[in-house]
């Protein structure tokens, strides 16, 4: 009698199959999105006298994706 599998996981004559579902990259790629949009998003937001990584991070990340 065999060991019955995980429904996810699909075995092939090569061995078992290890392809990750859709949301598996959709929401981890969501939740950086909307952690970035809520620190770019701050245009009330006063800025602060001290250090500005934030600032340049975000800089480099725009600087990135416009090329």
């Amino acid at each position: 009698m065999s060991a019955p599998t995980h429904p996810g996981i699909r075995t092939t004559t090569t061995g078992v199959d290890t392809r990750l579902p859709w949301w598996a990259l959709a929401l981890p790629a969501a939740a950086f999105l909307a952690l970035l949009v809520l620190m770019a998003g701050s245009g009330e937001a006063r800025a602060t006298t001290g250090d500005q990584g934030v600032g340049q991070v975000l800089e480099h990340v725009w600087q990135t994706l416009s090329l």
